[in-house]
């Protein structure tokens, strides 16, 4: 990221807006955001990711095929892969993706799939910093077992091109949600940002339109993930990481209209990740490397209730 990004971070600290509901679109926004320190523990650190290749996680999410291991990949600019990582931030192999480019790499998710049960890997193509493309890509491969550390290279599956309903966005969020296969996307740089859904089953072939849900009363909202029950779900801008708890027989959209959890998360010189541990009794972050090349530090906060 560039470095002005991480100064805006710091205005933006200062810069939230109340929480008021949206009259606009029928759309709704909690109008009460509980502080509840109590939820999760303080962070405890892992250790410090020191593949040098590794330089602007982007997002992160936990394995399901391959132990305690996360992927993750870089921001803009890197090639089309992503790397494979461990719960010491040590890292284990890269997985190199043909026929795929990264324009702009912002999120990572990884979800079993409804129909055969396989698990899956979501990149998402989604970043647009100055709001000026009309489509937005999401790959979709199978998530390899990993039995050496071997740099591999591997097909994508499906390929999800996508618009917004709304026109161009920024966006640096993709969620799946395991329960109903659908695809959640967060906007990123609103006042009050936007939360979209592509409905599974989804089109390869077709050009799919994201439908915009719910308005979300954050901005720069940078990464989210849905825990693999299907019932947590955590969003974070720069400086804070909320949680909904979802209960049986509710969507996602209705999860996110509640009022959310205040976690006691500490800020990073540059936190656009995040992921639920693989039994959901955690969450885990990590840093970009920042502008001053601080190494990132992959974080842990245990869910106590």
């Amino acid at each position: 990221m560039q470095l002005v990004h991480f100064f805006i971070q710091i205005f933006l600290f200062f810069f939230f807006t109340s929480c008021t509901k949206n009259v606009q679109d029928n759309t709704m926004i909690p109008e009460i955001i509980i502080k509840d320190t109590v939820v999760f523990s303080e962070r405890i650190a892992l250790g410090t990711l020191e593949k040098g290749s590794i330089d602007e996680a982007s997002g992160m999410a936990m394995s399901m095929v391959n132990g305690p291991t996360f992927w993750t990949h870089n921001d803009s600019g890197d090639k089309a892969r992503i790397f494979l990582v461990d719960t010491l931030a040590q890292y284990q192999m890269t997985i190199n993706i043909s026929n795929a480019s990264n324009r702009d790499w912002e999120d990572i998710a990884v979800a079993r799939d409804l129909k055969d049960g396989q698990s899956k890997i979501y990149i998402a193509d989604i970043g647009d910093n100055d709001t000026k493309y009309e489509y937005y890509t999401i790959y979709i491969l199978p998530e390899p077992i990993v039995t050496e550390n071997v740099d591999v290279t591997i097909d994508y599956q499906q390929k999800i091109v996508f618009k917004y309903q709304d026109g161009s966005r920024d966006a640096e969020t993709l969620m799946v949600d395991p329960l109903s296969g659908n695809i959640y996307i967060v906007s990123k740089r609103e006042a009050n940002v936007q939360l979209y859904q592509i409905t599974y089953p989804y089109s390869t072939t077709d050009t799919v339109i994201a439908k915009k849900m719910i308005t979300l009363p954050f901005t720069q909202i940078v990464a989210g993930d849905i825990s693999a029950d299907g019932k947590n779900i955590l969003l974070k801008n720069y400086q804070k990481v909320w949680y909904w708890s979802r209960k049986d027989g509710t969507s996602i959209v209705d999860a996110l209209s509640k009022n959310p959890y205040e976690t006691p998360y500490i800020q990073e010189p540059q936190g656009e990740s995040i992921c639920w541990s693989p039994d959901s009794k955690a969450f885990y972050t990590i840093s970009e490397e920042s502008p001053i090349k601080i190494k990132p530090i992959l974080y842990k906060y245990i869910k106590l209730k």
